[in-house]
């Protein structure tokens, strides 16, 4: 089963991530905008190539997991770190409100439709986390869930229970294939006050700004805690979480680049191999199509590998010239081969051309001999 790569963003197994000890900035002299933006591109290419060796072995999966305050950056840094991936081989989700469906079931339900199939990159832009953040944070929405025993069930053994709920669902997808990769977007509140007011000054950004994320600015304390409380539960060598610097979003988006490729650099990736029927199969199939050139004569497995391999090295070697006794044999050979139409036609042909070289000749002997007439009278 996959274990996690030693990051220094890496929160620890052992429950003792301090949120407000966590940076929100790059280390210093690591905030050159070009020099991550380079590193960034190098980290793309190289995810590129690992994604085609992941779809190919089509033996794990990999989920992504997005979790942080407004504005932290989540769309942009999926946007940007995933821009060099086949989608074909990728999905991104959103989870915001739950539909009244989603409501009828329990709150993995919807995102576990959602997961990667082996072989493919799946994003969850917010996820499950959210039952054990925003819900935490205001418990109110508890009461449209429909949830049995609500009102005997304390608040705090509740997220207990879904946080126990989530280690159980992660530990289950990691050992069937998935490997789970989670971060924690950590802006500052003063970040997050810039980026309000940019998308409020910035015409073109208004559309990114909702009234309601204010609001949530002034419980900016409690939410810290229950991301604290939520990261130390369940941060774990199969399902990591890693609290990524996003003040500066060059560096933060290196960063979750840099993690994602070594994670696929660290699993047993690689194209598949063929067994020896396999391998067989593959040299008869290529003979067909070589032979599919020379025509349909060649038929058979082992006469199309002999013929198709012959007919190559008689086509990569120049014939020799044809002598014109060699040439005049051949064509009688032809012509003793060809229907009894064509031969009746040939003999009438030859028969044409040997009364028009005569002719000629005869023409010529006329041409001569008054000639030497008109050389007399002179």
């Amino acid at each position: 089963m996959f274990e996690a790569i030693d990051d220094d963003y890496l929160v620890p197994f052992d429950g003792t991530f301090d949120i407000t000890a966590a940076s929100t900035k790059p280390p210093t002299g690591q905030a050159n905008k070009r020099v991550n933006q380079r590193r960034l591109a190098e980290k793309i290419a190289e995810l590129r190539e690992l994604q085609r060796v992941l779809y190919a072995s089509d033996h794990h999966s990999v989920l992504l997991v997005f979790q942080a305050m407004d504005a932290a950056g989540k769309d942009g840094t999926i946007r940007a770190v995933m821009s060099g991936v086949n989608p074909a081989g990728c999905q991104v989700y959103s989870f915001k409100k739950p539909s009244p469906e989603e409501l009828d079931h329990d709150f993995l339900w919807r995102t576990t439709r959602r997961l990667p199939e082996r072989g493919r990159i799946g994003i969850f832009n917010r996820s499950y986390y959210e039952e054990v953040l925003v819900v935490r944070v205001h418990p109110k929405i508890l009461e449209y869930q429909r949830l049995p025993d609500l009102g005997k069930t304390p608040h705090v053994e509740l997220f207990e229970n879904r946080l126990e709920s989530i280690r159980d669902h992660e530990i289950h997808i990691a050992r069937n294939g998935t490997v789970v990769i989670k971060f924690f977007l950590n802006v500052s509140r003063d970040a997050q006050r810039a980026r309000f007011l940019d998308r409020i000054d910035d015409p073109s950004k208004n559309w990114k700004f909702a009234m309601g994320d204010v609001e949530e600015r002034q419980h900016w304390p409690r939410y810290m805690r229950a991301y604290q409380d939520a990261l130390n539960a369940t941060s774990r060598p199969h399902a990591p979480w890693y609290a990524i610097p996003a003040d500066d979003k060059p560096y933060m988006r290196y960063r979750v680049a840099s993690i994602i490729v070594d994670t696929l650099k660290s699993m047993p990736l690689k194209y598949p191999d063929l067994d020896e029927r396999e391998s067989s199969r593959l040299a008869e199939v290529r003979a067909r199509l070589v032979a599919e050139e020379y025509g349909p004569e060649i038929s058979g497995p082992l006469e199309a590998a002999e013929q198709a391999i012959s007919l190559e090295s008689q086509k990569a070697t120049p014939a020799p010239k044809a002598t014109a006794e060699a040439t005049e044999v051949a064509s009688e050979e032809v012509q003793a081969d060809a229907p009894l139409e064509a031969q009746v036609f040939s003999a009438e042909l030859d028969a044409d051309v040997e009364v028009v070289v005569e002719k000629k000749g005869k023409g010529k002997k006329k041409g001569k001999g008054k000639g030497k007439k008109k050389s007399k009278k002179k």
